[in-house]
This record gives C-alpha cells, sequence and structure tokens, in this order.
C-alpha cells in the first residue's frame, strides 16, 4: 500500500521525503520493524535511538511528533498525535476491519470482564462466532492468544479484527479501559454498541482526577451508536450527558429501559425476570451476587438491541463461567475456597457482601494491593475487609517496585479502624496456608486480587502464582503436616 494512500485525510503538520513509496507492514516497536515499514514513535519515554534501530531494520518511512527529525532517505512525515495517527493509519492500511464487524464495547470500573464472557456466550448461544478481546485472554471462536493488557494498541487491535475476519468471526467483544480511550487505543473504531458498567474510584494514579476518570469514560459514548448505560449507578447520568449516541437504561433501584425483577440471590447462581424494550424472560446465571444482576442486564440489552432473541440469551447466560470471578475451588474440605479478582474498594465490598449473604461459618478474607498503583485506596480496602471479613490476612497481591511491607502497612490502617481481628504475613503463599490451616467447617475463604492471574510481580522478578494450583498444593502440604504429626 503506498505511504500517501495511508496518510489520506490525515491531519499532517509536513512531509520530508517521498511518499509514493509502499509500504509493507506498520509498527511501533522498533524491534519489530521489518523492510519497507512505516515506523510510528509514539509512548511517554520514547527516544530518538529508536528511530534509528527501526531504519537499521529496514523501516522506510518515519511518522514523529519532533519537527527535528530529518533522515537522509527516509520520508519523515510530522504530526500533531503519534497516539491518534497510530490508530488512523491502522485502521485504514487494515482496511477498516471493525466496520465489518458487530463491535460491543464494555466500559466501567468493574463488571467489563465478566459482562465481555456473558455476550461472548450469549452469542455463541445463538449461533454466532466471536471475537474477545480483554483482561483474561483475547479470543478468535475458542482459540485463545496471548494479552498484555485490558485493552491492546490501536495496531495490535486492528491486525486483531481484520485476523477474525479472515476467521470467520461477524461479532467482536472488547473491554474498553480508561487508559485506552485516553491514549486513542481505539480511535477509529466503528463501534456498535457500548456499555457502561459503573464508576468508582480506581486509576488515579493515571488520571489524576476523578472528573478526568469520568471523562475519559465517557468518550466510547461518543464514538458508538448505541449505549447501554447503568443507571442505578451515580454516575451513569453523567455518562449520558456526555453521550452523543441513542441510549438505553438498565438498573434494579431505578426506573430504567431494562430491569430485573422477582431476583433470587443463590449461594451458586442469580434468578430474575428481565423486561426489556426487546422482550421478557426468566434468566439465570451460575455465579452469585448483586452485582452478577448488573452484568446480566447490560449484556443481555447489548445482545437484544443487536437482534438476539431472548431464548438465546437465557441459554447463553446459564452456562456461563468466568475465570477468576467468584470462581470455587474444589478441594473436597469441609470449608470453601472462593478466589476472586477483586482489587479496588468497590469490587472487594461487593464480593465480601455476596459470600456473607450465604456463608454459614466465619468469612475469611485474603489480599493485598497492587504496587506502583493509586495508594490512597489501601487502607479504604482494609476498612472494607475489617468491617465485612470475621478474619483478615493481609499479604502481598503484586508489589512490583514497592516494598511489600510497606503496602501491607497502608493497608492495616484501614483495618485499625475496625474490631475484626487480622494477621499481616508478606509471603502470599504462606498467607493462604495460614487460611487454609486454621479453617473450620462451614469456613468460607476468599482470596482476593489475583483472580485469573497466573503470576506475581516484584520488583527484581515476576514468578508463577497460580492460586488455583497453589491452594491443592498447600493442602497436599498440610495433610502430609498432619499425618507426619499422628506418627
Amino acid at each position: 500500500m503506498l505511504l500517501k494512500d495511508i496518510i489520506t485525510g490525515l491531519k499532517v503538520k509536513h512531509v520530508n521525503g517521498d511518499v509514493n513509496i509502499d509500504i509493507e507492514g506498520i509498527s511501533y516497536d522498533s524491534r519489530t520493524v521489518k523492510k519497507g515499514f512505516l515506523f510510528i514513535c509514539k509512548g511517554f519515554n520514547f527516544e530518538e535511538k529508536y528511530i534509528y534501530d527501526a531504519i537499521d531494520r529496514g523501516a522506510t518511512a518515519i511518522m514523529t511528533e519532533d519537527e527535528s527529525i530529518n533522515i537522509n532517505d527516509i520520508t519523515v512525515i510530522v504530526v500533531e498525535n503519534t497516539r491518534y495517527a497510530l490508530a488512523y493509519v491502522s485502521d485504514l492500511f487494515y482496511g477498516h476491519p471493525s466496520e465489518k464487524l458487530n463491535i460491543i464495547g464494555i466500559t466501567g470500573t468493574k463488571g467489563k470482564t465478566t459482562t465481555s464472557y456473558m455476550i461472548k456466550s450469549i452469542m455463541e448461544a445463538d449461533s454466532h462466532k466471536v471475537g474477545l478481546i480483554g483482561t483474561i485472554r483475547n479470543m478468535i471462536g475458542d482459540r485463545e492468544l496471548k494479552t498484555d493488557r485490558t485493552t491492546p494498541e490501536a495496531l495490535d487491535l486492528q491486525q486483531l479484527f481484520s485476523e477474525m475476519i479472515d476467521e470467520g468471526v461477524d461479532c467482536g467483544v472488547m473491554e474498553v479501559s480508561s487508559h485506552a480511550l485516553e491514549l486513542d487505543r481505539v480511535s477509529c473504531i466503528d463501534f456498535d454498541t457500548a456499555i457502561f458498567t459503573n464508576l468508582s474510584r480506581d486509576h488515579l494514579d493515571f488520571h489524576k482526577t476523578f472528573e478526568n476518570y469520568i471523562n475519559a469514560k465517557a468518550k466510547l459514548f461518543r464514538m458508538c451508536k448505541t449505549g447501554i448505560v447503568n443507571i442505578d449507578n451515580e454516575y451513569g447520568s453523567k455518562i449520558i450527558e456526555q453521550a452523543s449516541c441513542n441510549i438505553y437504561t438498565f438498573g434494579i433501584d431505578k426506573n430504567a429501559d431494562i430491569t430485573a425483577e422477582n431476583i433470587i440471590y443463590n449461594s451458586d447462581s442469580v434468578e430474575f425476570f428481565i423486561k426489556t424494550p426487546w422482550g421478557n424472560g426468566n434468566l439465570k446465571v451460575g455465579i452469585p451476587g448483586k452485582f452478577t444482576v448488573y452484568n446480566a442486564l447490560g449484556a443481555a440489552a447489548a445482545c437484544m438491541a443487536s437482534g438476539i432473541p431472548i431464548n438465546s440469551v437465557a441459554k447463553g447466560l446459564e452456562k456461563v463461567s468466568v475465570p477468576g470471578r467468584a470462581e470455587i475451588i474444589e478441594t473436597g474440605r469441609n470449608f470453601v475456597v472462593m478466589i476472586d479478582y477483586a482489587h479496588s474498594p468497590d469490587s472487594l465490598e461487593n464480593i465480601l457482601k455476596t459470600v456473607r449473604e450465604f456463608a454459614k461459618g466465619r468469612l475469611i478474607c485474603v489480599f493485598g494491593c497492587g504496587g506502583d498503583r493509586d495508594k490512597t485506596k489501601r487502607p479504604i480496602m482494609g476498612e472494607i475487609s475489617g468491617r465485612l471479613a470475621d478474619f483478615t490476612v493481609i499479604t502481598s497481591d503484586n508489589p512490583r517496585t514497592e516494598d511489600p511491607d510497606a503496602i501491607i502497612n497502608d493497608i492495616e490502617q484501614g483495618l485499625k479502624n475496625t474490631s475484626y481481628p487480622y494477621v499481616k504475613i508478606t509471603d502470599r503463599r504462606e498467607a493462604i496456608k495460614f487460611s487454609l490451616g486454621n479453617a473450620k467447617e462451614n469456613d468460607i475463604i476468599v482470596l482476593a486480587g489475583k483472580g485469573h492471574e497466573t503470576y506475581q510481580q516484584f520488583k527484581d522478578k515476576t514468578i508463577h502464582f497460580d492460586e488455583r494450583e497453589v491452594v491443592r498444593e498447600l493442602l497436599e502440604e498440610l495433610d502430609k503436616e498432619e499425618a507426619e504429626k499422628r506418627i
């Protein structure tokens, strides 16, 4: 494809060099550049050395915001915003693939992953082939792909959409993070439907203010044709105020277009009657909790707005399962171990309140907070666990570059304001072993924060850490230790 065609319609400051050259590919990472590529300079820590690395690897054109770049025999295109430009040229290079798919985007602090899995299950129940892009994994039908972040970079998204089309996918479901919206990763995507799940305190290390966070989420509803908004969340109205699409609301507590009635909360599921503009019916979802009702309402509304009948919605929701979300680990013991990705104040409160409703014994919460992230939520989460759990084990999550004990001490400040007992055990494996070793009949242990993750990140290393495996290994260790005591 000619370079001049790739930049057609893009706001360009100036071009130095020939635009009548063939471009064989696009890259934003100099290490992946090949002969004939256009290399786009982007990133917070971009260094000029990457340009020369890209040229050494065969780049024939460079796109940059730096007007001082001038290299012999290399075409240099200067633009105002290389992040947006990356999205624009990637979409054009791959032939506007999102226009050929039914793209459903989900944004919000919590519920994005669960809602995306619900939509995928519903669409597949209606015989559609679905592409999934999100936190846990990317998928094309049943084929799993590697994922590094909730929403990939713009170029990677367009490549994924193109690959989906080649493999017969007709519906793309994706989580849309606030970072992706702010950094133009999802610019130039033709969203058919967008869902707003909820909004609570998170990612202020990046957005700085809560208003910036809200405004970032609201961008999606100026990029789609139909918006599905949780009106029970206090920020739903602010999303609607900034929207330019056709809006449908969903909720339980307020009047909404899509509502749930006669809700039954079971220990392993929820059941309710859904009322929508497109039809009504009874639904059952095998994930417990009030938050499941909200996620199911949003998923059902997005699908039914796309023409999916209520019977397919019911069939898809009944068989949906989401890794690391209220997931029970089979232990064969007289107590229950549940893992959940809860890593924000609201999500931790939701899962603990849900478990509290059916817990017959003690509720034991094992959790930590991630390093290099919003520090202000740590004592808040400590207070929540101290208030809702009978016993708390404060431990490490992903400390990253921070001192694990310093993070734990931040959490402890919130727990000190409650009356329930707690212990601090820095090593997460040892913390889990402590909770298992002290569990009694009918207790429920909630391992919060890691969920689907299979690793732990430290300052100097990343280790394999799958809590499903860890729990089973530790139970074997405890059995062995108990047997040795009897001997």
